[in-house]
């Protein structure tokens, strides 16, 4: 079944929306919703409809619903303020308003016209997730196979980086022998994912590769292995592991090829990436470099929101790490990523950039909020939750944050951020009176970076509560070498500790001899 409406088709079947003829990049979900409020023009959608059957009964706040409703409306040229498609009836719900027509594709037409036309690769990286092989000789075991690949291609969705396949696309490659670079050719991606599943008695082995079409080299592989008593505990969990590993995977392909073209030559996309690279060495001279990038970038491309949400969290980063001064940063940042969020709202690096604006003016529970935003936009955004934890640990939410900080180290075990989130842990420990551990994080913190100066502060704070005075009067000597101004009132001036985590910390700095 095919849609139409206004300018835009929408493919049932191909799970696909296009609009004046080019394909739209939509969330699962948010394609989900258009569908039940195009199938039930004829009537007003309550929310309880929509929770019911597109969200399956699973609770979900008002912004989340508003949200999802905002994207539907961009994604078919709609908005809020004109609603000539997707109308808000006060108290009552939403409704389709558009006219529609209806038609059934041939499927002969369809197979002829997809190996007549090649699709242009998007400007950004393309990725199809193609349907596991069950390899367990087990036909119940289809659907556990199918499940994996299908979550794999939802939670690569979720990624604003990236232009993932539909899965009707990508599925119907099921049970071919076609060469990878045949289905990249016709798909339009420059990279595939393939995988098994082989089954032995409760235990499960899953392996998955990752391979660039254009070139035949393979990028990543891995296996995973677990138990099929919680079959959908192990679904999530494997999920989560294929897509952080995957991600910086495609970032660092990306960021290859475009380090022997000119900056003059690179396009939007192609900019951002060759900065995040540079920005993620997270050393003062690639940052430097990073930034006036991200600039020429968010003055040649205006309306390309990545530009500014990147630069915007380079800034802070800067700021942050001593590369420049934060108050300037902080309100360049500000600006940026609020324009970032008006061009996309579903970016997570706006909101994370929001986020860490507001953490930095103590705005604790905006922060809380900004950052959670990002996560629920995309689960598997590692330094969302590692800045989530940096936010929680300062306000004295431990146990949260120290999930969260676990979490964010699990998602990214190499990332360069690792000692900002050691030093949310040893915060975290620290404040709950946990001073051995936080003596374990903080060490940890200050190996992983040396300059990074917060990780040496958290270190000699739990050195003299855990009674070790002199290792903790050495390490401060440590400190003022790195940092010849820190005292009492520059803690106090510029760490976002909120007022009772902010004295229980200066309390153990102080027994250092920190004046």
């Amino acid at each position: 079944m095919i849609y139409n409406f206004d300018d835009c088709s929408l493919d049932v079947d191909r799970q696909e929306l296009r609009r004046g003829g080019a394909l739209v990049e939509i969330e699962p979900q948010v394609l989900d919703l258009l569908q039940y409020l195009i199938r039930n023009r004829e009537r007003i959608v309550s929310k309880d409809d929509l929770i019911a059957n597109v969200w399956k009964g699973r609770v979900i706040s008002d912004s989340t619903l508003t949200s999802r409703i905002t994207s539907a409306r961009q994604a078919i040229g709609d908005s809020g303020d004109h609603q000539r498609l997707i109308r808000t009836i006060a108290r009552k719900g939403v409704r389709f308003v558009g006219d529609v027509d209806e038609t059934r594709a041939s499927r002969a037409v369809r197979s002829e016209n997809q190996t007549s036309t090649v699709p242009r690769l998007p400007d950004k990286p393309s990725i199809a997730v193609l349907p596991f092989i069950n390899m367990s000789g087990d036909p119940e075991q289809d659907y556990f196979t199918d499940g994996i690949a299908e979550d794999v291609i939802t939670a690569l969705s979720k990624l604003r980086w990236f232009f993932v396949i539909s899965r009707n696309s990508s599925f119907s490659y099921r049970g071919t022998s076609i060469e990878l670079d045949r289905v990249a050719r016709e798909l339009g991606v420059r990279y595939v994912l393939e995988g098994s599943v082989r089954k032995r008695a409760d235990q499960v082995r899953i392996t998955a590769q990752l391979i660039d079409a254009s070139s035949g080299n393979h990028i990543w592989a891995d296996h995973y292995d677990g138990e099929l008593r919680e079959v959908f505990t192990l679904q999530d969990e494997i999920t989560r592991k294929v897509v952080a590993a995957i991600e910086p995977k495609l970032l660092e392909a990306e960021s290859l090829r475009t380090r022997s073209r000119s900056p003059d030559d690179l396009d939007a996309w192609e900019t951002v990436v060759h900065a995040n690279s540079l920005l993620w060495r997270l050393t003062k001279r690639d940052g430097e470099a990073a930034i006036p990038l991200l600039r020429k970038a968010v003055k040649r491309y205006p309306d390309y929101g990545p530009a500014h949400s990147i630069l915007a969290f380079a800034l802070l980063m800067s700021g942050y790490l001593g590369w420049d001064l934060m108050e300037p940063q902080t309100d360049e940042a500000f600006r940026l990523a609020t324009r970032a969020a008006e061009l996309d709202n579903n970016d997570p690096w706006a909101h994370l950039a929001l986020g860490y604006v507001a953490l930095t003016l103590r705005r604790t529970d905006e922060a809380v909020e900004e950052f959670q935003r990002a996560i629920d936009i995309n689960p598997n955004f590692s330094t969302a939750h590692g800045y989530l934890a940096d936010t929680l640990s300062l306000d004295g939410q431990s146990e949260r944050a120290i999930l969260c900080a676990e979490q964010a180290i699990r998602m990214s075990p190499h990332d360069p951020q690792n000692a900002i989130f050691n030093m949310s842990l040893a915060t975290a420990h620290y404040l709950a009176g946990r001073y051995d551990e936080a003596v374990g994080y903080g060490r940890k913190a200050v190996q992983l970076r040396h300059g990074m100066t917060g990780g040496h502060r958290i270190y000699i704070a739990s050195l003299a509560q855990a009674g070790r005075i002199h290792e903790a009067r050495v390490a401060l000597e440590q400190l003022r070498k790195i940092q010849p101004d820190i005292s009492i009132s520059w803690v106090r001036t510029h760490v976002p500790y909120t007022p009772g985590p902010m004295e229980y910390f200066l309390e153990g700095i102080r027994k250092a001899g920190l004046n």
